[in-house]
Parts: C-alpha cells; structure tokens; sequence
C-alpha cells in the first residue's frame, strides 16, 4: 500500500503503479489458463484462479467480472496470435511456408490456449463466448483471411476463398490432434506432407519442438 508523505516512504508514481496493476492482470491472466487447462473451463472456479495467482478475491474481480470475461480476454489475446502471419515476408511460396510453420509452432508451444480455444468454440455451453470475442476482432480476421487468399492468388489457385479456408481447417485439424496426442503426434513428418501438398520446397530445418517418429496417434 502507498504510505503518505512524510510517513517514511516515498509514494509510488503513477507509472509504477501502472506496471503493479499490468503485472497483477498478468498473473490472474497466467493463473487462468493454468487452472482452465487443468480443469476445463466449465469446472474451473473463480477461487481456483484467485488462488493460483496469490490474489485476493477482490483484485480478480476488479479486472474481471465473471469467469467468462478471463476466457474472453485469453481468447483475444489467442486470436492475436493468429494475425501474426501478417508479419510475413518473401515470397507467396516462402509466405505459405511461414504460415504452415507459424501455425504448427503455435500449436506445438500455445496448448494451453489452444486448448482453451478448441474447448470453448466446440462446447455448445461456451460458444457464445467464443463467438462473441470472434466478431469483435472481425475486421483483423478478415486482414488475416485476405492475407492468405492473397498468397493463393499469387500462386495461381482458381479459388483463392477456398484454399484459405481448407488451409485453416486443415491446420486447426492439426492443432486439436497435437492438444489430444502431443506426445505421440509425428509434427515434423506432418509438416513435410503439408509442404508437399502444397508444391513448396522440402524444409531442410526442422521446427525446434519434439516431434515422435510416425506410428499410432496414442493418448499418453
């Protein structure tokens, strides 16, 4: 707490008081989606969260409301994650391939949220909530979605619409057996099916997370 003047502390400025409020969000932010991945949403409660953080009862609710409201602010931050791929360079080839990449790495490094993110679009309870944070960040989506049809015209597909939303369906298909199976999940050989799909050139790196040798996706 901030002692007066004269009352042998100095009070905090307006700035550190800022960065005590942003790191205490960030903390109810992290607790979140510790305990939502460890529970599921639907059974996680509000003192689980508050007790993760180190955090009064009060201080979650003075960021956030309701359960529902933590999601939505982790989904937003999910759904920026996506438009990252605004970022990318080279190519329409060498941009595809960082799509692929961008994708599979977020989903090899992010399960928590993708978890997250796949429970509360699919269960009919909180689809509400995945809907309503989608349509607000609508006109960001739509830049990512033109940014991928953009690098299919440039390829020369007939349906540009099409090949973007087979791409995403094809990488969030990807991104739900990961959450599932991560540790008998073959990502490296998967990436090489995609590029092949795809006409690009072979990658001669692989992507920096374990990757099992093919065999049968198995529960561990």
């Amino acid at each position: 707490m901030t002692r007066e003047p004269g009352k042998g502390s100095v009070p905090r400025s307006a700035t550190v008081n800022q960065e005590m409020r942003e790191r205490s969000r960030e903390r109810i932010l992290a607790a979140a989606l510790e305990v939502f991945a460890a529970k599921g949403f639907e059974a996680a409660s509000i003192s689980e969260i508050t007790e993760s953080a180190g955090v009064s009862r009060g201080l979650v609710s003075y960021y956030f409301a309701t359960k529902e409201q933590l999601a939505a602010e982790l989904l937003d931050r999910w759904l920026d994650g996506i438009a990252a791929i605004l970022t990318i360079q080279g190519t329409p080839d060498e941009r595809l391939a960082g799509i692929i990449d961008g994708a599979l790495m977020a989903a090899a490094t992010t399960l928590p949220i993708q978890r997250l993110a796949i429970s509360l679009m699919m269960q009919p309870s909180t689809h509400d909530v995945f809907a309503r944070v989608e349509s607000a960040k609508s006109a960001r989506l739509a830049q990512v979605e033109d940014a991928i049809r953009a690098v299919f015209t440039a390829r020369g597909a007939p349906d540009p619409a099409v090949e973007e939303m087979l791409l995403r369906a094809t990488l969030e298909g990807v991104t739900v057996k990961l959450a599932i199976y991560q540790e008998t999940f073959p990502l490296e050989a998967i990436r090489h099916r995609l590029y092949t799909t795809y006409n690009l050139p072979t990658p001669t790196i692989p992507l920096p997370v374990p990757s099992p040798p093919v065999d049968r996706l198995r529960a561990k």
